[in-house]
């Protein structure tokens, strides 16, 4: 008898914890494989994961947006995973906050060609003269600023944005001073500074 009430007792205390007691925390669950659940993120994985170990050694985040309409993220994504290396990122992010893992971590698409910008006008660019580009950078791109190219993120681009980023600098060891836009490490549009927002929000918002 004793022991069965011990039993009910333990039962008990295990329903009665805390969500986040049962859950690895996000840190487990970005050096994982596979295609894991991430809390907060509605992930569509057209490239799992591997061995983190065996990813492309990348140093650096570069944030992108896209003339695309909204709903543009899964069909730049699909044509990024028939062909890894064409012009692209590895990683869209579609206006209602799906994130869409197009292209294997070990494989390089191109994006971020020159690291050319050195005028200073947004950061200090001499660490970032020719040496924050393509392939040593995970290219994340943010879909639906289309007719607008000034027009921010959504709110539901940001809050995947708040995950994603917490999650790719833990999944590769990237320095949250290495997180990127677009237009602080190469010259671009002039119409806009794109990238520039997300980038400063994931800095702001620390680690």
């Amino acid at each position: 008898m004793k022991l069965r009430r011990l039993a009910i007792a333990l039962c008990a205390i295990a329903f009665t914890l805390p969500a986040a007691a049962q859950t690895p925390d996000l840190a487990t669950i970005a050096r994982s494989s596979g295609t894991p659940e991430i809390p907060g993120l509605k992930v569509v994985w057209l490239a799992p994961w591997g061995d983190v170990a065996k990813a492309h050694p990348w140093r650096n985040i570069i944030v992108h947006q896209t003339e695309g309409p909204a709903g543009s993220a899964r069909g730049g994504a699909q044509a990024q995973a028939k062909n890894p290396t064409r012009r692209g990122v590895m990683v869209w992010v579609e206006t209602d906050g799906t994130v869409y893992w197009a292209v294997a971590e070990n494989l390089v698409p191109t994006h971020g060609d020159g690291g050319n910008r050195n005028d200073n006008k947004y950061i200090d660019n001499r660490p970032t003269f020719r040496q924050v580009v393509g392939n040593n950078s995970v290219g994340v791109e943010f879909a639906g600023n289309f007719p607008d190219v000034t027009r921010g993120a959504t709110e539901a681009q940001v809050a995947a944005w708040r995950i994603l980023v917490k999650v790719l600098r833990a999944r590769y060891g990237i320095p949250l001073t290495q997180v990127y836009a677009h237009n602080w490490i190469d010259f671009k549009d002039a119409r806009y500074c794109e990238g520039c927002e997300l980038a400063k929000l994931a800095r702001e918002w620390g680690e």
